[in-house]
């Protein structure tokens, strides 16, 4: 069984991602002179089954639960800090983010920045979103949301201001919104309380409220990470829950681990079902990556491996007492099995593998 041993070293060692799947590079002739065919050598130690089945290439990586789109926000106004959101806390539409002189500045959604005062004959896409906010928590009855701030959107200003005991203006800038595109998790306050605060200057650190799993890749796996790739998340209560692939980084740049300089993709992994999904900030999670898929196939145990004589591989197909050498194509390698084809091997067989 010599042979058997050296050819599975070289196969290990000579794995290479290609793509979905994996493929081996190089294997070494082990050695042996005997031809192919029946032979009168003791049995092996151990067998395994010939299985028909599908076959997939994943792979399993350690990653880090988190919370999508990490921003900064920053003070719209001069003054002293006199309140901010809690770390860990969730705001969403409407809800204070901090208060600056005791004047609370309020999340409001949209992707443009809050960058200017807002009054009656302004005009631009930052007025439809005010207009788009204040119509969803029910201050713009009969408003057209469109570019203009009107007559009609000052007395919504001023509906919305009376309900958070403010003075009635009708005007509205950044000392009383923020503008953030959906709802936030606070993850760390930026100032503290009694702090002076300047426009510009960060008061919190947000992420989005929905939570993600963050892995690095060495660059020959970053293949079975392909964008919408599904995968299966390991959470730390040892719940599984469904996702995919999101984004997959262009730069490769070594891990934090200083001991490994090997180059690393980042891949950001969302959950099918966020709702459903617990476990604190930054707990490790384990990723299965489905990777390729070969359907109704048959396979084998990587360690039944062979290296022929004559070159090219094959297993030892064990029948009635009596083994027999048969040179086998390969195929794909994953969970440990390689797909074989050739040699007249059915479902069932039985090949040598080394005692387990």
């Amino acid at each position: 069984m010599r042979r058997r041993t050296a050819v599975v070293s070289t196969v290990v060692a000579l794995l290479a991602v290609t793509g979905g799947g994996i493929a081996v590079t190089a294997l070494a002739d082990a050695g042996g002179t005997q031809d192919a065919g029946h032979r009168n050598e003791g049995l092996p130690p151990a067998t395994a089954p010939v299985e028909r089945g599908d076959l997939s290439s994943g792979t399993q990586v350690d990653g880090t639960l988190g919370y999508a789109k990490e921003r900064k926000v920053n003070a719209g106004t001069a003054g002293t800090l006199t309140w901010s959101a809690e770390a860990g806390s969730t705001i969403r539409r409407d809800g204070r983010l901090y208060e600056v002189d005791g004047v609370p500045v309020r999340l409001m959604y949209g992707t443009e920045p809050m960058y200017r005062t807002l009054k009656p004959g302004a005009k631009g896409n930052d007025v439809r979103q005010l207009e788009e906010n204040l119509v969803a928590l029910g201050y713009g009855a009969g408003l057209a949301v469109d570019d203009t701030y009107t007559d009609g959107t000052a007395a919504a200003v001023k509906r919305w201001q009376q309900a958070h005991d403010r003075e009635r203006t009708g005007r509205v800038g950044p000392d009383q919104v923020s503008f953030q595109p959906s709802a936030v998790r606070v993850k760390s306050t930026g100032a503290t309380v009694g702090d002076q605060v300047a426009p510009g200057r960060p008061v919190l650190a947000t992420t989005g409220s929905e939570r993600v799993v963050r892995v690095r890749l060495d660059v020959a796996e970053a293949g079975t990470a392909k964008k919408g790739t599904k995968v299966t998340v390991t959470l730390p209560d040892g719940s599984t829950a469904g996702g995919k692939v999101s984004a997959v980084g262009r730069t490769a740049k070594p891990g934090d681990d200083p001991s490994d300089k090997t180059p690393k993709i980042p891949v950001t992994i969302t959950f099918d079902d966020p709702r459903k999904v617990g476990g604190f900030d930054q707990s490790p999670v384990t990723v299965h990556l489905t990777g390729e898929t070969r359907e109704d196939v048959l396979s084998v145990p990587v360690n039944a491996l062979l290296a022929l004589p004559g070159g090219g591989f094959g297993v030892q197909v064990v029948d009635g007492g009596r083994t027999r050498e048969v040179e086998v194509e390969l195929g794909m390698f994953g969970q440990g099995r390689v797909e074989v084809r050739g040699g007249g091997l059915r479902e069932g067989a039985k090949v040598g593998v080394p005692k387990t």
